[in-house]
């Protein structure tokens, strides 16, 4: 006991009490409960949290779900020590196993957070580390001397000290604001995705709406924390008005065309369009441009613009049934009659034609070596291709055709050659020259 005594008093340190002994004994039991405590709480309802998060919070791709038990755990043990901190004038002495197990259990429960809500890895392991040696350093009394000699590492510009405290505060206060508002987002998106009162179009406009109020909701709320006065950016308020009339003329369209797009809700997600050469069903509407999936698996990002301005062939605006048009072509010598029952009979076969509206038959034109016909079948599901549907079709009626002789033609021409009478006068011969000889006849 005197050689301890000893070492406190030759490192400048005062020799801690049998009272200081008790009560940092006692905390130390305080911390070891408080962890208990997280882990017990968070085997017996850290599952069932995570169900509910992905049932009734977010997707089951979220993030957060997978480490729920870990927060769990962690965020209970921070929330009980430092409710033992308060609670009672701890001892320095005292408070190190305290501000150790606090800043432990904040830096992880932070740490999780972060990562399930997508955060870079190393930024969020920064974050932690900072709320380590803040809640570590309150806890021994030592915060203030740490926040005083980052404010002295700095220079003044003008009214206000950039410094490294400041510095700090910012990026505290820039991940705490990202992370709220991905998770504002993701809570809010799948809260009017399983609403029943908006159709899909209007969900998505819901969504983006919302996303961008939280955004903005966001950005005051940093700009109120972080004291910078609003009238700072009247001149870049002005420089964004220049930009947006003379080099982001496009991109402000888009913005705005996406937004006329879902509440005209003349193009959905999902909806099969034609524009220009590129065909393919709706995957998503963007803020800048429309993702069209064609039936290759090309992904075609065409703007919003364009979809305002240029002519759009959608085949399931108001109606999902699209006509399939099948062109056959027979031979002049076979049955037409038995050749238009099969044709109607492989159309009604195919398991993607549809029974009503009823597939119909037409004869279109007498062409050189064939009769024309064409095949008019409607299929409910244009996102499929119509391709394959003609392909069905026609491999069906091959078979038919086969089993019933009905010829299937092919381009021909018919060469006559006409034979000359023995009785046609003969032609006259041709005139001598007048140096040929006489004949002798």
């Amino acid at each position: 006991m005197n050689s301890i005594a000893g070492w406190f008093v030759g490192n400048g340190l005062s020799v801690p009490s049998q009272d200081d002994l008790v009560e940092t004994a006692i905390a130390g039991g305080l911390v070891l409960v408080a962890l208990v405590v997280g882990l017990l709480t968070s085997r017996m309802i850290g599952q069932r949290l995570t169900d509910l998060w992905k049932a009734h919070v977010a997707s089951h791709g979220e993030g957060l779900g997978p480490r729920m038990t870990s927060m769990v755990r962690h965020g209970l043990a921070a929330l009980i020590l430092a409710l033992v901190e308060s609670a009672y004038s701890w001892s320095p002495l005292a408070g190190v196993p305290i501000g150790l197990a606090l800043g432990s259990a904040g830096a992880l429960f932070v740490q999780q957070m972060l990562r399930g809500l997508g955060i870079t890895r190393w930024i969020s392991w920064i974050v932690a580390t900072i709320i380590f040696v803040a809640l570590f350093s309150r806890s021994v009394g030592g915060l203030d001397a740490i926040t005083h000699t980052l404010d002295l590492v700095g220079f003044n510009i003008g009214k206000r000290r950039l410094s490294l405290l400041w510095l700090i505060t910012i990026m505290i206060t820039a991940v705490a604001l990202v992370a709220i508002v991905r998770l504002a987002n993701r809570v809010v998106a799948h809260s009017i995705s399983r609403s029943r009162a908006f159709d899909p179009t209007q969900k998505l406009l819901a969504q983006k709406l919302a996303s961008i109020g939280v955004i903005v909701a966001a950005f005051f709320i940093g700009i109120d924390m972080l004291n910078i006065d609003l009238t700072a950016f009247a001149v870049f308020g002005g420089a964004l008005g220049l930009a947006v009339g003379f080099g982001l003329q496009k991109t402000v369209g888009n913005l705005i065309a996406g937004i006329i797009l879902l509440m005209d809700r003349s193009i959905k997600p999902g909806d099969v369009i034609v524009v220009g050469d590129s065909f393919g069903w709706v995957n998503k509407i963007g803020v800048r441009a429309v993702s069209v999936v064609t039936r290759d698996g090309k992904e075609h990002l065409i703007p919003n613009e364009n979809l305002m301005t240029q002519e759009v062939e959608n085949w399931s605006y108001s109606d999902r049934n699209v006509r399939v048009r099948i062109p056959v072509s027979v031979a002049y010598e076979s049955d037409l009659r038995v050749a238009q029952k099969l044709m109607l009979q492989a159309a009604l076969d195919s398991p993607r034609v549809l029974d009503s509206p009823k597939p119909n038959v037409w004869l279109t034109s007498y062409g050189d070596y064939s009769v024309d016909h064409e095949i008019l079948a409607w299929i409910s599901d244009p996102e499929s291709g119509v391709g394959n549907v003609r392909s069905d079709v026609l491999n069906r009626l091959w078979w038919m055709f086969k089993e019933h002789n009905i010829e299937i033609p092919f381009p021909q021409q018919d060469v006559r050659l006409r034979s000359v009478p023995s009785n046609a006068a003969a032609p006259p011969p041709a005139s001598l020259s007048p140096h040929d000889p006489p004949s002798d006849a």
